[in-house]
Parts: structure tokens; sequence; C-alpha cells
């Protein structure tokens, strides 16, 4: 190792072709890393999302047969008594027809009637005629069904059957679908009344489920409480039990290396203990990182060679120069900027050396300049901080103005003085979270004005329960809505019209309302009122309105804003649509800063 060449092979080894390929490696770990996480982030959202709309279908799927109950002439199939016919066939067939025909997806449906012991089907908006069914509780979904607490069952997918072996079913309809079995009670007295039972094809929730996945590569799966397959991409799995195997991945807490990657979510409500599954293959999702893994090793072998030619050249032709200058190089990584450079050689390595010489001129002026524009910067921000003290010293006087006020016997002025300066304080708030509660004060104070200004005749109530006044929301959302009020009651002569500000939690949602029985709109002004504020567009008028409605949206996102109503033509009526649980993201937050 004493010899310039073995020294400079060694540095090759050891500065570039090894630090190269740990780079590749690393890099190959990081972009694996980082491309299965994105995966996730993006698998989670997009299951999340159809994860809801799954549960949205069979709500309503599972609702349907509620129908039932709203329709005197349906549910009449079912309570009339044994011995008494349905007293019109033609009636009873219409509705029948008409309970089909609610849904595209709906391949058959059965009534069976308890007290008849009979079963009437649907198929193709055909209804087959009674048929006595005395054994019909004896079938294993039903039986379960009858059995049990619960009014719905849905049973796997399967091929479509012939409940009555009626002639308007083709024996060539094999089509799969799954069953909702929903059990007929009477409301008052809960006597059984038969069931209904409702055949439906798979390509909705199917085309549901396809959504998730973006190539072929990918597979999807789901699966309901007893671990049947209710759909996956591969159709040979449908209406059978989950493969133990899989359930296993979906179980494992950790993923092994190379494994395929297995996302599962468990749904609720109507699908309660469903699991949504995704299945996305290793080979796929980290393919593109291999490749380029691999055409980084194959440049880096290159790079080792075509260095190994270079030091052999090299190393005849330049001993000392290189030492000295990699002395000097070294001082440079100690932290001595002020190595003096320059030399009287012709060569490559007296022009590096004097490049080098005018790159540390020019390091060292950057080194200045930045050293300045620090200081600089720190007197702005000495500046901005002076400039924040107006609001404040506004606040202070004030206060000191109610002072004097109170001891010349003034408690009229004191108070006004008192509710300006909280309203002052709470402005310092602007573009912050607030709780309602603070937002409510800034109103009571802004109405003690306005009381002042019309007299005590304002009628003002506001009703918002102690849970909802703990919640946040952003500032000067609710006070607009009081000062249009003002403005379009009380300064145009309105003077009985009375303002009334209250709350509610409806399911996920807070609804915030703010209503007058004031002057209202028509219905043509009403729908130009709302294309204004819900249209991208920056209209002349109704600024303030467009302005909380576009906060909520940029907030809280699309399912939240504004919905404004006539009050029947009795004044007008502002409702603010906030989801009552929220999770901000730092972006969002920041918006406020």
């Amino acid at each position: 190792m004493k010899s310039i060449r073995s020294r400079l092979f060694l540095m090759l080894l050891v500065f570039i072709i090894i630090p190269y390929f740990l780079s590749v490696y690393f890099i190959y770990g990081y972009t694996k890393n980082r491309v299965e996480t994105q995966a996730l982030e993006v698998s989670e959202t997009q299951m999340n999302k159809l994860s809801s709309e799954l549960e949205q279908y069979f709500y309503e799927i599972g609702n349907l047969p509620y129908l039932i109950y709203r329709n005197p002439d349906l549910f009449h199939i079912f309570s009339s008594e044994g011995n008494i016919p349905y007293a019109n066939p033609q009636i009873r067939e219409n509705n029948i027809e008409t309970f089909y025909l609610m849904r595209n997806e709906i391949r058959q449906v059965r009534f069976y009637v308890e007290k008849r012991k009979e079963s009437i089907t649907a198929y193709h908006a055909k209804v087959s005629a009674p048929k006595l069914k005395p054994d019909i509780l004896e079938e294993d979904s039903i039986s379960r069904l009858y059995h049990s607490n619960v009014t719905d069952l849905i049973e796997p997918p399967h091929q479509i059957v012939n409940y009555n072996d009626a002639a308007i079913v083709p024996e060539s309809d094999k089509t799969v679908v799954f069953t909702i079995h929903h059990k007929i009670v009477d409301v008052l007295s809960n006597e059984f009344l038969g069931f209904i039972t409702i055949d439906l094809d798979l390509d909705t929730y199917a085309r549901l489920c396809n959504s998730l996945i973006q190539n072929n590569e990918e597979s999807v799966l789901l699966i309901d409480r007893n671990q049947h397959v209710m759909y996956a991409s591969d159709e040979s799995l449908i209406g059978k039990k989950a493969p133990s195997s899989l359930l296993n991945q979906i179980n494992a807490k950790e993923i092994e290396p190379g494994e395929d990657i297995v996302l599962s979510k468990t749904l609720s409500g109507s699908l309660d203990q469903w699991k949504l599954v995704k299945i996305t293959p290793s080979s796929y999702l980290f393919h593109d990182a291999r490749q380029t893994a691999m055409m980084n090793s194959f440049v880096g072998i290159g790079v080792g060679v075509m260095g190994l030619m270079m030091i052999g050249f090299v190393s005849y032709r330049i001993t000392r120069p290189i030492k000295i200058l990699s002395q000097k190089v070294r001082s440079i990584e100690g932290g001595n900027l002020t190595i003096p450079f320059g030399s009287q050689r012709k060569d490559e390595i007296g022009h590096l050396e004097n490049h080098m010489k005018e790159m540390m001129d020019r390091i060292n002026l950057h080194i200045e300049r930045e050293y300045k524009l620090d200081i600089e910067n720190r007197k702005n921000q000495f500046r901005a901080l002076k400039s924040q003290v107006n609001p404040h010293f506004l606040f202070n006087a004030l206060q000191s103005i109610g002072a004097v006020a109170l001891k010349s016997n003034s408690p009229n002025v004191y108070d006004l003085v008192t509710s300006l300066s909280k309203m002052m304080r709470y402005s310092i708030k602007a573009n912050q979270w607030v709780l309602i509660r603070e937002e409510v004060d800034y109103i009571k104070s802004y109405l003690s004005l306005q009381k002042e200004r019309f007299g005590k005749s304002v009628n003002v109530s506001i009703e918002l329960s102690a849970e909802l006044l703990n919640k946040k929301i952003p500032s000067m959302i609710l006070q607009p809505l009081v000062e249009n009020f003002f403005k379009h009651c009380y300064e145009e002569g309105f003077y009985d019209a009375q303002l009334r500000i209250y709350g509610e939690r409806k399911g996920e949602l807070m609804i915030l309302t703010v209503e007058n029985d004031g002057p209202s709109v028509t219905s043509s002004e009403l729908a130009n009122l709302k294309e204004k504020i819900y249209s991208g567009a920056n209209p002349q008028e109704h600024i303030g309105l467009k302005n909380i409605h576009d906060r909520l949206v940029l907030y809280y996102g699309k399912g939240s804003g504004l919905k404004l109503d006539r009050n029947d033509g009795k004044g007008f009526v502002v409702q603010l649509v906030i989801p009552y649980e929220v999770n901000l993201s730092n972006d969002v937050q920041t918006l406020f800063l």
C-alpha cells in the first residue's frame, strides 16, 4: 500500500465503488419502503371510500323490504287471513311487480305468506301464481332467520333458484346472485307473517369492488362474517368459504418479506364484521424499483472498470501535486477556509488549484452575504413584532376609556366600550380556530352595541347546548350572518324581525342554523343567490355568504358548506353544515397561521 497506484486503487474501492453500491442498496430499500408506504396510503384511502359506498349500498338494499309496511295493499298480502283470499289478484300482482321493478339489479323476488303457507315469485316483472309451500321454514337459510332475533339474513352468492318451479323462470338462466331474506312481522303484535326473499345480481357491488384495483395483477375480495366470499376477482372463489391460507394472511400482524401485500378493512353497519380485502403482489409493486436497482448496478460496474483504467494511467503521471492538493483539501474539510491556493503550474493540476482558489473566494463571499442577510432578516422580524403592538394598544386604550367612563358615572358608555374592546380582542384571533362559545361571546358583544343603536327592541335568541359550545370552528363564521340580519332587517325598517341562532347534531354532522322572520326572497331570487354562492366565480354581491361557504368547503371538504332557504316565505334561513368530529391535516391548520 506504499505505492500511489495501490493507494488510488484502494481509494477507488473505498470512496467510489463501495459507497456507490451501498447507495444503490439503500436507495432501493428506501424506494421500496416509499412505494409500499404510498401504495398502502392510497389503498387505505380507496378502501375507506369503498367501504362507505358498500355499506351505503347494502343499507339501501336491506331497507327495500321495509317499504312493504308503507304499502297497505302489499302488506295485505301477508296480513290477510288464511281462509280469506286476496281481494283483487290483479292489484296484488301489480304491487308485487312494482316492488320487483324498484331496483335494476333485482333478478327474482319471493313472497312467502305464513297464514296461507303460499309462495309467490316475480321474475322479469312477471308474477307467478301462488303455490303451496308448507315446508319452506325447513330450508337452511330460512330456518336460521326464523329462529333468530334478527330480521335480515344475507345468503352468499349462488346460482339462481326457481323457488316455485314456475314457468316464468327459464332453465337456461344460470345467473349467480346473492340473496337477502327478510322476516315480515306484525308491528303491533310481533306476529310472524312471512318472508321476502330477494335475489340480486352481483354486478353493482362487483363494480364497486373492482374500482379498488388498478390492474390485472391486483385482486379484491369481500368476505362476510361467516367467512363466505361474497365477491372476488377470482370468480371461482365467489360463494365459497375463504381459503384458510388467505384468512391467515389477513389476520397476520406483519407482512413477511417477499409476500403479497394484503390489506383488509372490517366493515360496519349492515355489513358488520364483513371484511374488504385487497391483495397486491409484491413482484408487481416493486418491479420498477428492482429494475432501477439492477440498472444502477450495471452502471456502477461500468464506472468501477473505467475508474481502474483511469487510475492505472494517472498514477504514472501524477504524484506529489495530488498529495499537496489533497492536503489543502483536507485542511478545508477541517474548517480552515483561509488556506492559500494558487500555482505557477500550467497543466491541469495548476488550473485545478487556481479554480479552487476562485471557488474558495466565492464561498467566503457567500458566507459573508449569508451573514448579512441573517442580520437583515432578524431586523425584519423585529419590525413585524413591533407592528403587532397596534391592536393590543387599541384594546388597552379602549379599556382606559371605559375606566374613565365608569369614573364619570356613565355605565352605559362603559358597557359599550367594554363590548367594543372584547370585539377588538376577538378580532386579534382572526384566521384562528375558536370555540363556538367564543364566537357566541363575540356575537353578544356585537349585539350589545346594536341594542344601543336600535333600542331594547332587538329580538335575538341563541340556543346552543354546552356540548356544541365546546366544539371548535373557524373564527368569524357566525358573526357575518348576524350582521346581515341587521343590514337587511333593522336598517331597512323591519324592527319587529326576530333572529334565532340554534344548533343540533345529526349523525356525523353538526348543523348550526341562523334564521329570521324578516323580509324574504322569491324562489327565483333564492335560486340566483345559490348559483352565485355555489359557483366558482367571484360575485360582485353576497360576498360574505360566499366567503363563509368557501371557507367551510376548504376546511372540511365538499360535504360541508351553507344551505339557504326561504323559511316558508317568512324570512330567511342559513344552515352551516359541519362534520361533528374533524381531524384537520397540518396543511389545513397552517392556513390559520
